[in-house]
């Protein structure tokens, strides 16, 4: 894009308005053909159309946050425009999310190490509930947490490291470098947060294989949804700082525009310092309306709800924050960068619990076939958010835009 429109003179908001109602129909008719429980496919079980889901939203952000779009072009050209170069990464993305759910989860590593992750490796290994749809329900719940993590690390090491400490060498070596060590902090990230509530998704729960969660008795849950929302919540930051924010105040501990250090560690530590304040802010928010948690409590009332709700309110706010980049060109562009920055940041919260309202209204019982009401069993939100985020970092990313930016 030019200058005059990254200022926001001369673009034409009517058109960001029509591109998002054209993006919103897409993901409905996704939704309708994979997701909605009354057509086709029936995917939203939920949680292996969740897994689904938030896999190829992982198989985006590699390609585009870790890979560079490596070993394709990095941008179009006359021999390789926007539409084709689109075609062809979202096909690539959606392959990639095929392997990494079913052959190298499914096929190799629940096969031939860890058995929760494959929905015939429980099954196999007997016990109550080894049937295809828990197994399944089970497998499909540690993907998303590791989906999870590995989101989590690959931004933040996008927005914090960059191409650091590679940044001299070329996009092959940046691109598997960056993998590997995205992969590593992952697992790590997995083990801590996720895998002892896994190992109790079991009968008998297996307790040698997995700790007792360590966060049960100050969250008030043995649940992993106490992770999930904590790391919904620091994603917000590290989104809002990258594309409202422009960057800042991070990118003053860079190093001749490239990234450092203490860069990424400023990074790490403070989103996730703003992440822990958000995640006590919405509980408290929470508690006010439905009085305190308990340990058993039904809906509302259940501690893992609260962590989980949380984390499905802050993933409003990203998806609110993406349509605002994308779409109304981070309105407004005003001189001061504070103060921009903080009204985009006010406006993308605001977006937020409007699509907050939408979700839990009656509007979204036609469009989503979803149950009414709030806190019901097996229904989150996350799934249709990241759906809609997906497609919007699919048009933004590999599409450049089009056809709404063309150059």
């Amino acid at each position: 894009m030019t200058n005059k429109t990254q200022t926001g003179h001369g673009f034409n908001y009517l058109l960001g308005l029509i591109n998002l109602v054209a993006v919103f129909c897409i993901v409905w008719l996704l939704w309708y053909i994979f997701l909605n429980p009354n057509t086709v496919m029936k995917l939203y079980t939920p949680m292996y159309g969740f897994s689904l889901v938030v896999g190829f939203l992982t198989a985006i952000v590699l390609l585009n946050n870790v890979a560079d779009y490596y070993p394709f072009p990095y941008t179009s050209s006359d021999a390789f425009g926007p539409l084709q170069r689109g075609l062809i990464l979202t096909g690539v993305a959606f392959l990639l999310m095929l392997f990494i759910v079913y052959i190298f989860f499914w096929g190799f590593i629940g096969k031939l190490g860890v058995a929760y992750f494959s929905p015939k490796s429980i099954i196999a290994s007997g016990g109550m509930g080894a049937e295809i749809f828990n197994a399944r329900e089970n497998a499909s719940t540690a993907l998303v947490y590791f989906f999870t993590a590995f989101l989590w690390i690959a931004l933040f090491w996008s927005t914090g490291f960059g191409r650091w400490p590679w940044h001299q060498s070329d996009r092959g070596i940046v691109a598997w470098s960056r993998l590997f060590a995205v992969l590593f902090f992952s697992t790590i990230v997995y083990i801590i947060l996720f895998h002892p509530h896994v190992c109790y998704l079991f009968y008998p729960a297996q307790d040698k294989a997995g700790v007792e969660p360590w966060w049960s008795e100050f969250a008030g849950t043995g649940s992993a949804f106490f992770g999930l929302g904590l790391v919904l919540c620091t994603l917000f930051w590290i989104v809002a700082s990258e594309l409202l924010w422009e960057g800042s105040p991070w990118k003053y501990f860079e190093n001749e525009g490239h990234g450092t250090w203490w860069k990424g560690l400023i990074t790490f530590v403070a989103t996730l310092v703003l992440g822990i304040i958000i995640l006590i802010v919405l509980l408290k928010i929470m508690t006010y309306f439905w009085d305190e948690p308990f340990m058993g409590g039904q809906y509302t009332d259940g501690p893992d709800f609260r962590f989980i709700h949380a984390g499905e309110i802050c993933g409003f706010f990203v998806l609110a924050a993406f349509i605002l980049k994308h779409y109304f060109n981070n309105f407004p562009n005003l001189n001061s960068l504070w103060l921009r920055a903080t009204i985009r940041t006010l406006l993308s919260m605001g977006g937020g619990m409007l699509f907050y309202w939408f979700y839990y209204s009656p509007l979204s019982t036609f469009f989503l076939a979803k149950v009414p009401g709030i806190a019901q069993p097996g229904d989150t939100s996350l799934v249709w958010t990241i759906l809609f985020l997906s497609i919007i970092m699919v048009q933004a990313d590999f599409f450049e835009g089009w056809p709404m930016r063309r150059k």
